[in-house]
């Protein structure tokens, strides 16, 4: 479909986290013009730990819960010498191999986030960026990630102590000294499983308790010495119920949360995700973590919690989870409320076809791979290679498969975007994009704006000079 004479769009795409690389390596297989917004000095968001734009959730000791063999890219295959489960340095180091082996950072912008975004009346996009002025562009990517913005719970009364978010944990001595001190860490996700077995450490002299509202199931990283996810994956030729009927008969064997003090989940296993942890069970066994229920209320330094009992804190931990954001968007023309927004494909809004999301999904059981293969859905869109289908049937299909992803899930804005990585890559590859490009065979590629091409003429050069120096938090 795609010809090198035929009109294009001019992409703009907002962040360089692993959701903006992958659509740039896609646009620059298909030669298509684009421009990536990093408001950072470096790539790999998330990932880039003490990421000046505050946008990283890394701490020191963090490694990935995916292991690489879930992990890899499919046209960048993650090196056989990484460890199973590798350190957040090796993968931002992963990331920087990928950009340098595809040049993907010859048309990233640094430093030059994107402040506003407005859609123009004819279609197309106005952006204003950080250092060079209003730019116009006809397609638009956000890909600006999803764990950087803290979620915090809403508990009655006041903590006259030191409260903070997970996101702002660095270390043992960062941002506060956790030595010697009450600390409450509130969550059971991968982050609190972490932080609450690092703070409880004997030697750090700390009493830590750990509060969950939900409960959680915890599973092993490891099942008979191989990385337990390896043994996972769905079937799209089996109901994914039936799938999960099975599952749920196989967890009891890696030990139920109430054998080691903790609540009895208050769902069935993956009606919420699940915690992956080897070292939490044994602390809570050790009896380094307390476990307690949901806290009720605060009370200057007391925190009360829904079984009658307190206790005295100096630090409370929140590990509650993070808030779907898009700060250039004016909030009454795109916004994602109780982190709910609804994109065909997790990819586009109903009746705004110049605009493309790219990686807003929690994925199971790895992210790398599925923002891989909605990047080549973005590839295909800009090249003319897909039409989407008409907007009620796009809003049919959002129902479905909200319906098959997380219709089984506890009602929570941490599961508003869960889906099953496989099911999902299956349909795009089988399906979707194969479907979309019979469209726009029948009915003519997509008609952009054009509003672009004078800024693309005009637009400064490509930043080549690579990274600053980086913080080391």
């Amino acid at each position: 479909m795609y010809s090198r004479g035929m009109s294009t769009p001019t992409v703009a795409v907002i962040g360089a986290g692993i959701s903006g690389l992958t659509s740039t390596k896609m646009l620059t297989d298909y030669a298509i013009d684009h421009t990536v917004f990093e408001s950072s000095d470096r790539i790999g968001g998330n990932w880039a730990f003490g990421n000046p734009n505050g946008h990283s959730s890394a701490y020191r000791s963090l490694h990935i819960d995916t292991s690489k063999h879930q992990l890899s890219f499919r046209d960048f295959p993650m090196p056989e010498e990484y460890p199973d489960f590798p350190h957040h340095t090796q993968i931002k180091q992963y990331l920087e191999d990928y950009a340098a082996a595809f040049d993907l950072k010859r048309t990233i912008e640094f430093r030059n986030g994107v402040v506003h975004a407005q859609r123009l009346p004819g279609g197309g996009w106005e952006l204003r960026t950080e250092k060079t002025g209003t730019r116009r562009f006809d397609l638009l990517v956000v890909a600006n990630g999803h764990h950087w913005d803290p979620r915090y719970p809403d508990f009655p009364g006041e903590f006259t102590g030191i409260e903070m978010h997970a996101h702002h944990y660095i270390d043992i001595k960062t941002p506060h000294d956790f030595t010697g001190k009450r600390i409450l860490v509130v969550g059971l996700g991968n982050s609190a499983a972490d932080i609450a077995v690092e703070l409880s450490s004997k030697a750090l002299q700390n009493t830590l308790m750990l509060s969950t509202r939900s409960g959680a199931w915890i599973v092993p990283k490891y099942y008979g010495g191989t990385p337990a996810d390896k043994f996972y994956r769905t079937s799209p030729h089996i109901p994914l119920k039936w799938q999960r009927k099975f599952l749920q008969m196989m967890i009891p064997m890696a030990g139920r949360p109430e054998n080691f003090g903790l609540p009895t989940p208050n769902h069935k296993f993956f009606e919420a995700h699940p915690t992956q942890s080897i070292d939490l069970p044994l602390r809570l066994g050790s009896g380094d973590v307390i476990p307690k229920p949901n806290v009720s209320r605060l009370d200057g330094d007391t925190v009360h919690f829904d079984d009658g009992t307190s206790a005295d804190f100096d630090i409370i931990i929140y590990a509650t989870g993070y808030n779907i954001t898009f700060p250039f968007f004016d909030e009454d023309f795109i916004s994602a409320p109780e982190n709910r927004i609804d994109l065909y494909k997790r990819m586009f809004y109903p009746g705004i076809d110049d605009l493309v999301f790219h990686g807003f999904a929690q994925a199971t059981p790895t992210l790398f791979p599925f923002v891989e293969s909605q990047a080549r859905l973005v590839g295909a869109y800009a090249a003319g290679n897909y039409r989407l289908p008409p907007i009620e049937t796009m809003r049919r299909v959002i129902d479905e498969d909200m319906a098959l992803y997380t219709g089984h899930m506890l009602d929570r804005p941490r599961h508003t975007q869960q889906l099953d990585y496989f099911l999902y890559e299956h349909n795009m590859r089988t399906k979707e994009i194969p479907e979309g490009l019979a469209r726009a065979r029948q009915l003519g590629p997509p008609r952009w704006s054009g509003v672009g091409a004078a800024d693309s003429a005009a637009k400064p050069g490509a930043h080549t000079t690579g990274e600053t120096t980086e913080a080391t938090a």
